[in-house]
């Protein structure tokens, strides 16, 4: 018979009245399979840590952004922020389901013309376009996104050379109530930058003003700045109408859009608290629909969506290396997922959940990672069951930026699997290797041979 294992025996108060103002108690159920595949199969298979990511949670998300947003307003574009994931299985499920790539980078430029995606429906933001990410982005109709006057100037230069028109928009930045303000990108709508780069596009043979773009923030968690933040954009495209006679093609209001994770600090969980894909399509068509945009004349609304689609639709599994005890007797577990992979543990309450039965006691405890570093905490105040070496767990709404803002240190960077609409398993990036990291390094001559 296999030995039982020990647990201290405890008391506790049975709350028999109405719930305080954190609710009611907490109940905890093992999360042992997703999409129907078993979590300890998928560490079997492939390994611990490794991170899942669902297919048909991606398709879901989209589809019903798309609705909150169609059913309020009459013309819609959606498109993939690449540094939100930019994965190629990823990215390909979000243009199948008819998704434009927004990218701010060269290098993702690149990996969206290699996902193959056209030229003229890629969005070129960023404040670092060099001249010839410019020149490439010219060359293959993209929308070019204008962030500051250097880049106004190189645009209108490499147009000249090319002797073709860009097609154009500027980022604006604005006072939506949301405070620090974003004003580090693009041009100011209040103290006038915006319209003098307006005018000197419009000024310009060689560039063609199609869109006015904005982003407000990060995690927006107020919708009704969305709401202001439409406003403003609109009524720049009513004065460049009524100035130059000449129609804006699209407003895009970029991203921000909160996920349903919670952030450190927070009084109530995400899933309680933050707003819906729902209450940010109210915000920002209305604002629209009421402007002074006549009727026939509503442009383009495009919306640079990401952790909102992303985060639940990716979890990380992971295992318990040890538990010990801190000085002050708090009870510690030690995992082999680190924030090197787990980036978003630094402003996130990650949920975590065991993926295998247990017994309802539970007890406050800091959850580290393995790395040998002080700041490398996955939850430092967390209520558990006890979770054993060896346990399995999952750590939910991964899906934004883990994978991109991840980092090679101590420990090599795990494999990652989609799991497709038909329960299939496919490996979508394969695990780093010593022989992965050596390939890009070199020794000089001098340092190759030594004796100790």
């Amino acid at each position: 018979m296999e030995k039982q294992k020990y647990e201290r025996p405890v008391i506790k108060k049975l709350e028999s009245s109405m719930p305080n103002k954190f609710g009611t108690r907490t109940e905890y159920v093992p999360v042992t399979h997703l999409e129907d595949v078993a979590v300890k199969d998928l560490i079997k298979e492939h390994g611990s840590p490794l991170f899942v990511i669902s297919e048909k949670r991606i398709r879901e998300n989209l589809r019903n952004a798309k609705q909150a947003f169609e059913t309020r307003y009459p013309k819609v574009q959606f498109a993939w922020s690449y540094k939100t994931n930019y994965l190629d299985a990823v990215c390909r499920t979000f243009h199948q389901e008819g998704s434009w790539a927004e990218v701010v980078s060269g290098f993702e430029y690149k990996k969206a013309l290699h996902n193959g995606v056209d030229g003229s429906k890629i969005i070129f933001n960023g404040p670092d376009k060099s001249d010839s990410d410019i020149k490439m982005a010219i060359e293959n109709g993209s929308l070019i996104h204008i962030d500051h006057l250097d880049e106004f100037y190189s645009v209108r230069t490499i147009s000249d050379e090319l002797n073709k028109k860009a097609r154009v928009a500027i980022r604006v930045n604005m006072d939506t109530g949301i405070y620090p303000m974003w004003d580090r990108f693009g041009f100011n709508y209040e103290n006038g930058q915006a319209w003098d780069a307006l005018n000197k596009i419009m000024r310009s043979d060689n560039m063609e003003l199609i869109g006015l773009h904005t982003h407000i923030g990060t995690f927006m968690l107020a919708p009704g700045a969305y709401s202001a933040a439409a406003y403003k954009l609109a009524d720049l495209a009513v004065g460049i109408r009524e100035k130059y006679n000449h129609e804006i093609q699209y407003i895009d209001m970029g991203g921000g859009f909160a996920s349903k994770n919670t952030l450190k600090g927070a009084y109530l969980p995400g899933y309680d608290m933050n707003p819906s894909i729902d209450d940010f399509a109210e915000a920002i068509t209305s604002a629209l629909i009421n402007s002074n945009f006549k009727n026939d004349q509503l442009p383009l609304l495009i919306l640079e969506t990401g952790r909102a689609l992303i985060d639940d639709a990716a979890w990380l599994l992971g295992t318990v290396i040890a538990n010990k005890r801190l000085s002050d007797g708090r009870r510690t577990t030690i995992v082999d997922v680190g924030v090197n992979i787990l980036f978003t543990s630094f402003w996130y309450d990650h949920k975590i959940s065991p993926a295998q039965p247990f017994t309802q006691y539970t007890e406050d405890a800091v959850v580290y990672g393995p790395l040998c570093m002080n700041i490398d905490v996955i939850r430092d105040s967390v209520n558990l069951p006890l979770l054993n070496k060896g346990d399995n767990f999952v750590i939910h709404n991964v899906g934004a930026y883990n994978m991109t803002q991840w980092m090679q240190f101590i420990t090599l960077r795990p494999r990652i699997v989609m799991i497709d609409e038909n329960g299939k398993v496919h490996v979508i990036r394969e695990r780093e290797s010593l022989e992965s990291l050596l390939d890009k390094e070199s020794v000089p001559e001098h340092l190759k041979t030594f004796e100790l």
